[in-house]
């Protein structure tokens, strides 16, 4: 919260030195400009204060090969890869021979469900350890169908590969900003042994920046340019996406670590007001 004092130049001359010591010291709330949005509403929650499979009302699956070329294959509805117990998700990558595939794990979304534009996205998790996991936490925009990747845009609220394992990162793609196009946006954070406890990942979405958290602390803004939907996509709303990825463009994916488990403890969206 800033602080300010607002007084005309001729209230000014006529205080007296000992006066404006006083005044000084005083200090009257105002709201931020920078961001006005000082209140949050959580709008949509999992808590995974239940058993079973991720709740079918709030979250759908992708299923097979998607993107890529990554190595496994994501399946549907399948408890060994997302289950739900003692309050929090699991997402489960194994080494296992399915569908033409040597690894399974699950990809769930809100595509459909729910759909948002601004707000706060925050998600509590427990990322796995070891090389070739990728989990992520992202949005995509509703209109992919449409338009098509990236003009629809992504926000990669986290992105944790297991060969880099002391940095967190966030990307931003858009049409005209994309890693295809060698001009991605985004940043990263450093910090030793992430895997080891539970982090809040985040991201804020405000009409002209996207700002993302790791725990309390901004380490990435991505402002807008203003050079139209090429470059700012995110008038339009997206869905959020939680998935645990293996990459054998590193190398090798150490199959000692496999299964490897992505843990959620809760997701929540708010809006601001």
């Amino acid at each position: 919260m800033k602080h300010v004092l607002l007084f005309s130049s001729r209230q000014i001359h006529r205080m007296t030195p000992l006066l404006i010591l006083l005044l000084l010291s005083v200090s009257i709330p105002v709201r931020c400009q920078e961001n006005p949005a000082e209140e949050k509403v959580l709008i949509w929650s999992d808590e995974f204060d239940y058993e079973g499979l991720p709740d079918n009302t709030k979250w759908s699956y992708e299923e097979g090969f998607v993107r890529n070329k990554e190595p496994q294959y994501y399946t549907k509805n399948t408890a060994k890869n997302a289950f739900v117990k003692d309050g929090v998700l699991k997402i489960t990558a194994h080494r296992e021979k399915y569908q033409n595939a040597e690894y399974t794990s699950a990809s769930i979304n809100t595509k459909g469900k729910f759909e948002f534009t601004g707000g706060r996205v925050e998600v509590k998790a427990k990322l796995p350890k070891g090389k070739g996991v990728w989990p992520a936490i992202w949005t995509l925009g509703v209109n992919i169908n449409k338009v098509g990747w990236p003009v629809c845009g992504e926000i990669d609220i986290m992105e944790y590969w297991g060969a880099n394992p002391h940095s967190i990162h966030a990307n931003v793609h858009t049409g005209d900003y994309n890693h295809t196009k060698g001009s991605g946006r985004g940043g990263h954070i450093v910090f030793e042994n992430p895997w080891e406890d539970f982090h809040v990942f985040a991201v804020e979405w405000y009409e002209n920046r996207l700002d993302f958290y790791f725990d309390k602390e901004l380490y990435y803004s991505c402002k807008k340019e203003g050079k139209g939907v090429g470059e700012w996509p995110f008038e339009s709303a997206q869905y959020l996406l939680i998935n645990l990825a293996l990459t054998s463009g590193e190398g090798n994916i150490d199959h000692s670590i496999l299964p490897a488990e992505y843990i959620i403890d809760y997701v929540r969206i708010y809006r601001f007001e």
